[in-house]
């Protein structure tokens, strides 16, 4: 099993009850491709770098997870088509 995370940027014009059904969306896919989610962290509203689609700022979360090789790619194959996410990433980490 390896060590991931994932990095989603949700819109911050949505109601928290919506952004928090794209986190438990983001969540059951990591579940679904049987991996085991370890923490998820939420820093809240934060200001982009840049702008995306006409906004400035963005609810960010992070998700770790421990999965096999394949969840990764299946995971952002479904977050890619989210709506209300800004942003995505998944990265593997290092022990």
């Amino acid at each position: 099993m390896n060590k991931y995370e994932l990095a989603l940027v949700v819109s911050a014009k949505v109601e928290d009850d919506v952004r928090d059904a794209v986190v438990a969306r983001a969540k059951e896919y990591i579940e679904r491709y049987n991996g085991t989610i370890t923490e998820v962290e939420e820093w809240g509203k934060k200001k982009l770098a840049y702008e995306i689609q006409k906004m400035h700022e963005g609810f960010f979360y992070f998700i770790h997870f421990e999965s096999d090789s394949a969840c990764p790619a299946e995971v952002e194959r479904h977050v890619r088509i989210m709506d209300n996410v800004l942003r995505y990433l998944v990265v593997k980490k290092e022990d």
